[in-house]
């Protein structure tokens, strides 16, 4: 966010853990290094975004949570999947929530496609990542970027996730310390090994995150993350309201986003405008089901220029999974509580088991790929 942080934004009453005063000034001569401007222009839009200034005052790490905990018990499949578990010590750590560049600048990115739920949100003319980790916990993540208001409500449901980001102006900073969101950023946990620097990438696209580190950082009291949605089972048939889908065309703020199934690999594959969009482990990034969310937007209280999603409340929701499209409703009561998902008939939509892709347009800003249709005969909306 645009703005310089006010000294106190990383004083959270959570933080107990000093970092010793000799390594605070390194901290703060690496953070300060990305105080640049970027741009992007042309079909991608365009983004200005000044990395605020660090804090000056101490850098504290996350040592317990505020308030009472929350126990859940433990999940009978992978949480945010709906996948069997394979690791019991992932199945009960909590989710970890990073964001990510979208810049052109940006791409490829690195551990899309290890997230096990990624949600694309509109910001300044461009669009930025969520990426949900929890199944794995890779070690090269981003480029990581800053945090938006619209954050805390969509990850609040997550109950204690680790939040990692680069910063964030002091009102943005503020509200994240107050949530439920446990503050990782990079200037609480860049030295012990959290975050690196791609020397072969320019700044502001070149700050990584470590989640495996992180992990090792976890407060006392940090939970799992509740089951986010539904999933179908083998005897689970597809609802009757669903129809034969090839994808979908997206026009976020400033990015043309396609998404075409893929019958041989059974999953979804993405593209940006004209070009596939590549994970940087040179996959294509895909997802087991892409759920879009259409949203309305609003000026955030932290700045007026940032758009925040109103993702408390209801809207229309259009589900592809496994090759089809279900149409319905979101519906959220409180920004704690997951989405509920309805069809037409008004039954719960679930998704296919695995990962998936959360979108956030705007109202009317998505076109469905009938399928048997040439997805290029199809317009952007």
């Amino acid at each position: 966010m645009n703005g310089t942080p006010d000294r106190s934004r990383l004083a959270g009453r959570r933080h107990s853990r000093r970092v010793p005063a000799s390594l605070r000034g390194v901290a703060l001569a690496l953070v300060a290094s990305v105080a640049l401007v970027a741009c992007g222009g042309g079909g991608d839009g365009a983004e200005t975004e000044n990395i605020p200034e660090p804090s000056y005052g101490d850098v504290a790490l996350p040592s317990t949570l505020p308030g009472p905990t929350t126990t859940l018990p433990a999940p009978e499949v992978m949480p945010l999947t709906g996948l069997p578990i394979e690791d019991a010590a992932a199945a009960t750590r909590p989710a970890l929530v990073a964001k990510i560049d979208n810049h052109p600048a940006a791409r490829p990115q690195a551990g899309l496609n290890q997230a096990d739920i990624v949600y694309e949100e509109n910001v300044e003319q461009l669009t930025r990542f969520a990426a949900v980790f929890h199944t794995n916990a890779p070690t090269n993540v981003g480029p990581i970027r800053s945090g938006r208001t619209q954050d805390v409500n969509l990850f609040s449901a997550y109950l204690n996730p680790l939040f990692v980001w680069s910063g964030g102006n002091g009102k943005t900073t503020s509200l994240i310390n107050k949530s439920v969101l446990v503050n990782m950023g990079a200037l609480v946990a860049y030295q012990q090994g959290g975050y690196k620097r791609d020397s072969t990438r320019k700044a502001p696209h070149n700050l990584y995150a470590d989640a495996s580190k992180i992990y090792l950082l976890t407060p006392k009291g940090a939970t799992r993350p509740p089951q986010q949605f539904q999933y179908r089972t083998a005897s689970d048939a597809m609802p009757a309201t669903a129809t034969a889908s090839a994808g979908m065309k997206l026009s976020m703020d400033g990015v043309q986003v396609q998404w075409l199934w893929d019958a041989a690999s059974g999953n979804y594959l993405r593209s940006v405008g004209k070009d596939k969009h590549m994970d940087a482990d040179g996959s294509q990034v895909n997802a087991k089901n892409v759920v879009t969310l259409f949203m309305q937007y609003k000026a955030s209280a932290a700045d007026p220029r940032s758009p925040e999603a109103q993702s408390v409340g209801e809207g229309e929701a259009w589900i592809y999974t496994n090759g089809s499209l279900v149409k319905g409703k979101w519906k959220r009561a409180k920004e704690t509580d997951v989405f509920a998902l309805t069809d037409l008939a008004g039954a719960p939509i679930k998704l296919t088991p695995g990962r998936s892709w959360i979108e956030l347009p705007r109202a009317n800003k998505g076109a469905d790929v009938p399928a048997g249709t040439d997805p290029t005969k199809v317009k952007f909306p």
